[in-house]
C-alpha cells in the first residue's frame, strides 16, 4: 500500500492506494474516513484490481482552508494525480452521493458506479416520524457543540441502526467508527464548504450509462432503501440490492459480500487500465 499527498485548491489529500489492475476508487461516509473501506479493498486488492481510498477535507488525515471546493474536482484529482483517467467509482452514504454527482457530471471518467447506503442530491423522500425525531435529535446535539455525544448518537443511529440494539454489531466496529466520527466532528476541524452539482444529480440521472449497482441495508434509515430502488427504477439496466441484516456502514458489516457484490459487477467489463 502506498500512502501520498495529493494536493487541491486550498488543502491537501490523504490517498492510499494498493494493489494492480483496473482501478476502484471508494468514497467514504460522512461520519467516517478512508479507514472505513479497509475490510473491503483488502479483498478487492486480492481479486486484482487497484483500489483507492481517500479521506475528504474534513476528514481523517485531510485538511482543507476555508474555502469553497468541489467534492467531483477533488475525486478527479486524486484519479489525474494517480495517472487514472477512468475509474469504478464506490461510495458509501455521502461518498455515494458525489459518487453518483461524479458520474452524472463526468460520465466518461466512470466505467462502473457502486452506491452503498447512499443518497442522490436533489432526492428526498420523506423520513417516517420516528426517523424525523432522531433527526431532529441529531441536529440538536450538533447546534450543541457536543461531539462527545453527536458521536455516540452517530454510532446508535448509523452504525447500530435505528430502532436497533446496541449489541447488534460488533464492539470492534462501534469502537472503530466512534473514534472516526469523533475525529471528524473535532470543533477545531476545518471542513470547507462543499459547492453543490447543479441542476441536481436527480434531474440528470439519464446521463449514467454505465453499469449501477445500488446497494442498501434495510436495517437502514428508510430513506436509503428507497432511493436505492428509485435508482434501479429510473436508471435503465440499474440494479437495487437490499442486504436484510444490515445498516449503513454495508463495507464494516458485510464486507465479503459488499466486495463479491462489486467484483461480479465489474467482471462484465473488459478491463480499463
Amino acid at each position: 500500500m502506498t500512502e501520498r499527498t495529493v494536493p487541491v485548491p486550498g488543502g491537501r489529500l490523504h490517498v492510499l492506494d494498493e494493489g494492480a489492475g483496473s482501478p476502484i476508487v471508494l468514497l467514504h461516509a460522512g461520519i467516517v474516513d478512508s479507514r472505513a473501506w479497509r475490510p473491503v479493498t483488502d479483498r478487492l486488492v486480492a481479486a486484482g484490481y487497484r483500489t483507492v481510498a481517500f479521506d475528504r477535507r474534513g476528514a481523517g488525515a485531510s485538511v482543507t482552508d476555508d474555502v469553497t471546493f468541489s467534492n467531483r474536482d477533488d475525486v478527479r484529482a486524486v484519479m489525474d494525480a494517480l495517472g487514472i483517467d477512468r475509474a469504478c467509482l464506490v461510495g458509501n452514504s455521502a461518498g455515494g452521493q458525489i459518487a453518483v454527482d461524479v458520474a452524472v457530471e463526468t460520465p466518461d471518467r466512470v466505467v462502473a458506479l457502486v452506491t452503498v447506503g447512499a443518497s442522490v442530491g436533489g432526492h428526498e423522500p420523506e423520513p417516517t416520524p420516528e426517523e424525523a425525531a432522531l433527526f431532529d435529535e441529531m441536529d440538536r446535539l450538533e447546534e450543541a457543540g457536543a461531539p462527545d455525544a453527536v458521536a455516540d448518537f452517530d454510532v446508535r443511529f448509523w452504525v447500530d441502526g435505528p430502532g436497533q440494539p446496541e449489541t447488534r454489531v460488533a464492539p470492534a466496529i462501534r469502537d472503530l467508527v466512534r473514534a472516526m466520527t469523533r475525529s471528524n466532528g473535532d470543533p477545531d476541524r476545518v471542513t470547507g464548504r462543499p459547492v453543490p452539482l447543479l441542476p441536481r444529480a436527480a434531474e440528470r440521472l439519464d446521463a449514467l450509462t454505465m453499469p449501477v449497482l445500488a446497494v442498501a441495508g434495510a436495517l437502514d434509515v428508510s430513506d436509503v432503501p428507497a432511493t436505492a430502488e428509485h435508482l434501479a427504477a429510473v436508471v435503465p439496466g440499474a440494479r437495487a440490492l437490499i442486504l436484510p441484516d444490515v445498516a449503513h456502514l454495508v463495507g464494516l458489516e458485510a464486507p465479503e459480500r459488499l466486495a463479491a457484490e462489486i467484483v461480479a459487477l465489474l467482471a462484465l467489463l473488459a478491463p480499463w487500465v
